[in-house]
C-alpha cells in the first residue's frame, strides 16, 4: 500500500472550501484513496462528510493511501494539494 503524510497547509484545516476542493481532487484521481488523521482510522478521502468528520486542523498531519497499482501519482499530487493548500483545482489532478 502507497501512502503519503503531510501536514494540511489550509489555515481552517480540511474544512467547507478546503475540503471540498480536496475531495474533488480525491474523486478526479481515478483511485480509491483514503485519508486517516494521525493514526487515526482512514475514511474515504471521495466522501465530504467523510472528511469533514476528520475535523482535520491546519498544521495537523494526515496520511493519505491507496493499495491501486498506479496510486503512486495520485497521492503525490494530492499531498502538494494539502501541503501548499491550494485555493484552487489545480489543472492536472
Amino acid at each position: 500500500m502507497a501512502e503519503r503524510r503531510v501536514t494540511i497547509g489550509w489555515t481552517e484545516g480540511l474544512h467547507a472550501r478546503p475540503a471540498s476542493i480536496f475531495v474533488r481532487a480525491a474523486t478526479a484521481s481515478g483511485v480509491p484513496v483514503t485519508i486517516a488523521k494521525g493514526d487515526g482510522a482512514p475514511v474515504n478521502a471521495a466522501s465530504m462528510l467523510a472528511v469533514l468528520g476528520l475535523g482535520a486542523e491546519g498544521g495537523e498531519e494526515v496520511v493519505l493511501a491507496s493499495d491501486a497499482e498506479d496510486a503512486d501519482a495520485a497521492l503525490d499530487r494530492l499531498a502538494k494539494l494539502v501541503a501548499d493548500g491550494l485555493e484552487e483545482l489545480p489543472e492536472t489532478v
